[in-house]
């Protein structure tokens, strides 16, 4: 047989497992339809997206994936596969701190996939107020970076705000420089965020000394505004490069090559357990010595691990804090459940934020 009819065979071959595809994935869309139609007819408090459900359906897929289809690649096709069928089961409107082509634009993308509606947002602020509102189903909004460390707007948000976290995202940032394309030393001043400018401090002072810096309230907003002057350059993402039709001047310029953010996902109710989740809460406590050790002494007693513990202070004392704690389990998980009624019973005031699978893409 020939090379030629080598080919021919085998793509022939490809067409009738594309005629496959074509037939499961219409009949995945069809039964998806079928189980929105079955949630309607039980009320309209019924949620069509379901964390713990997704988070189970990627995890038994990756784990019986036999490759060649790398796990990461497996795991967006099956993304875009529930986002496009939940779509026609109910579309989704997401809240994200905007405006296009933020990292947090991205992460959006990431947890739905492409076939929701994505509505930008001002400020952090405002998406917890969309998903408050009811106006949008969910939102997205950044919590802590691997570099920065936490996002201290949104612990205040979450602090006050009746949604909840259902979900999380985590996002591998990675900073391009953007311009018009004349190269380095046509560049005169540099936007980006103000935590984007500090994560590529080593790059821009041994590439672009003495050139300006000027913080902006989001890398996509930096790029757009380069894109208007000729002169300048933007650190931004490779999202905002194409939406904001700028060159990449120069790739990966962040110092930390493992530079990471992760992301909250806001709704208004509690996913089921999944058996690897993650629960947030937040307390504080009177002023007394020892305090914080008895707190965290319910979860060691229990053998319930933190993930992370912040603090942020009260706005309404000298030296009281507000104590944001991750704790690895559900809920509704016996141990957590139990622990997080100690802690409740011992602290001042204390308010479970959320739970959720923990980020399986």
């Amino acid at each position: 047989m020939s090379a030629e009819q080598r080919l021919a065979e085998l793509r022939a071959a490809i067409d009738a497992v594309d005629d496959e595809l074509l037939a499961l994935l219409n009949r995945r869309a069809a039964l998806t339809i079928e189980v929105g139609d079955v949630k309607r007819a039980e009320g309209d408090t019924v949620e069509f997206y379901r964390p713990d459900r997704e988070a189970h359906i990627l995890r038994r897929l990756l784990a019986a994936n036999p490759g060649p289809l790398p796990e990461e690649a497996l795991a967006r096709l099956v993304r875009e596969v529930i986002s496009t069928c939940l779509s026609l089961e109910q579309p989704l409107r997401i809240a994200y701190l905007g405006p296009e082509g933020t990292y947090t634009h991205a992460a959006a993308l990431k947890h739905f996939g492409g076939a929701v509606t994505p509505v930008a947002q001002a400020s952090v602020a405002e998406v917890f107020r969309e998903v408050e509102a009811r106006a949008c189903d969910y939102g997205v909004v950044p919590i802590e970076n691997s570099v920065g460390g936490s996002v201290n707007l949104t612990l205040d948000c979450l602090a006050e705000s009746s949604a909840r976290i259902c979900g999380e995202v985590v996002l591998a940032v990675h900073h391009q420089l953007l311009g018009q394309g004349d190269g380095l030393a046509a560049i005169r001043r540099v936007y980006a965020h103000a935590q984007a400018l500090e994560q590529c401090r080593g790059w821009l002072g041994a590439h672009l000394p003495g050139v300006e810096q000027v913080a902006l309230a989001s890398n996509a907003a930096a790029a757009q505004r380069a894109a208007a002057e000729p002169d300048a350059a933007a650190i931004a993402g490779v999202d905002a490069a194409r939406i904001y039709g700028l060159p990449t001047l120069a790739p990966n310029i962040e110092d930390n090559p493992h530079n990471t953010t992760r992301f909250v996902v806001l709704g208004r109710s509690l996913p089921k357990s999944t058996g690897d989740d993650r629960t947030m809460v937040m307390f504080s406590m009177t002023n007394e010595a020892g305090a914080l050790h008895g707190m965290l002494s319910i979860l060691a007693e229990r053998g319930i691990s933190m993930s992370r513990i912040e603090s942020r202070p009260l706005r309404t004392g000298v030296w009281d804090y507000l104590f944001f704690v991750d704790l690895i389990g559900h809920v509704e998980d016996a141990a957590v459940a139990e622990a997080v009624a100690a802690m409740e019973a011992r602290a001042a005031a204390f308010k479970v934020l959320g739970c959720c699978p923990r980020a399986v893409i």
